[in-house]
């Protein structure tokens, strides 16, 4: 049975959520947002939709096409799957690896730099918010740019795994972009994952060292964020006064258990997004505003 003939196991992308008929959601302004934060230590929770302004589409927002991202069971159970994903990998990060940080990366960087922001939790891989400035940073769900062996443990970068899958695969680039000028015209996922059909006549690479199955070192669907990881977010939340939570749907526990910390503690929780999210009834103020521009406006009226 073909690749394209195998059935995707359920993921979080495919669960629908809807919010309650009778939840209270607080809507308001970046004002509003501002005044409830004024005067209090912040802690950011970020999603992929802080990184659209930057060419990264998300997963979840109105206008996304439907994903299907590969389940962590997927990859390590079946070689057709990791073909296939490495295939198409193989095109997708190097779009990610040219993506700048927008005004939304850089308005949290302003605010840490500030002493405004005690840090950020992000559910995204792709380094954007180190890029912008900010040294406090806990990648949830893993980094974009390392790739870990699953038999010995050894990381390393994607940019040497690329250099060996070129060489297994001298001329796949050139089919798979055609006569299109970059990578930027096919389309990408967050994770890196191109939109790539023919693969089954691609090489992965095993390890270099024991011959074992590379994975990127990112966290999968499926797959648990390590107890480290999230320990220290925790601890981030409770050094804050406040969170603040932008360009996420908080539609998976990931995030969402933060939000829920915060609230639960009595803190403020601020919400910046375009829709619904399963954190708004916790919400002190939800703005339903584009990211970039709402976090910009926000830094520059806390400054006041």
């Amino acid at each position: 049975m073909s690749f394209a003939a195998r059935p995707i196991a359920p993921t979080y992308q495919q669960r629908t959520w809807v919010l309650p008929e009778d939840a209270v959601v607080r809507r308001g302004t970046v004002h509003d947002a501002a005044a409830t934060l004024r005067g209090r230590t912040i802690t950011a929770l970020t999603g992929a939709g802080i990184s659209t302004d930057s060419g990264i589409p998300d997963y979840r927002s109105p206008d996304s096409p439907p994903r299907h991202p590969m389940t962590y069971q997927e990859f390590v159970g079946d070689e057709a799957f990791r073909r296939h994903y490495w295939a198409r990998n193989h095109v997708g990060w190097q779009h990610v690896n040219r993506t700048q940080p927008n005004a939304g990366h850089r308005a949290l960087a302003a605010m840490e730099l500030a002493g405004r922001l005690r840090g950020v939790i992000t559910q995204n891989v792709d380094l954007l918010h180190e890029d912008a400035g900010t040294r406090n940073v806990i990648d949830l769900h893993g980094r974009y740019d390392r790739v870990i062996c699953l038999t010995c443990g050894r990381v390393i970068s994607r940019q040497h795994l690329a250099d060996r899958l070129t060489a297994l695969n001298p001329h796949f680039l050139d089919e798979v972009l055609g006569d299109r000028l970059t990578v930027a015209d096919i389309e990408v996922a967050p994770d890196a994952d191109a939109v790539v059909e023919q693969t089954s006549h691609f090489r992965p690479a095993p390890c270099e060292f024991c011959g074992g199955v590379l994975k990127p070192e990112i966290v999968y669907f499926g797959e648990s964020v390590p107890r480290e990881r999230v320990e220290r977010a925790f601890a981030m939340v409770d050094d804050a006064d406040a969170l603040l939570v932008a360009g996420t749907s908080l539609t998976v526990m990931s995030g969402l258990r933060f939000v829920r910390h915060a609230a639960k503690a009595g803190k403020p929780v601020v919400i910046v997004n375009r829709g619904e999210t399963r954190g708004d009834p916790l919400a002190t103020v939800k703005v339903e505003a584009g990211v970039s521009e709402t976090l910009s406006t926000l830094a520059g009226l806390l400054e006041e």
